[in-house]
């Protein structure tokens, strides 16, 4: 039988409201840490891969798993 130790210190959210003030600490805000692209159903089966800020289509795809791919691939290049 498998036994657990108890934390020391409770575990604290990684991410803070934006009326907390950013101190410095390891948590950001969650405006800060919003998906720059986006997938959307377009159609059957069809699926355009948004820019969160614009709204822009900036790529498509007919599989969905592929649509996420191109979407945290142009995450990573930015």
């Amino acid at each position: 039988m498998a036994t657990f130790t108890t934390q020391t210190q409770p575990a604290t959210p990684c991410i803070v409201e934006t009326h907390d003030r950013f101190d410095g600490v390891d948590c950001l805000p969650v405006s800060l840490i919003q998906p720059r692209y986006r997938v959307v159903l377009a159609g059957k089966c069809f699926f355009h891969i948004e820019e969160t800020s614009t709204g822009r289509v900036r790529g498509f795809r007919t599989d969905h798993n592929e649509a996420c791919y191109l979407a945290r691939r142009l995450e990573r290049s930015a």
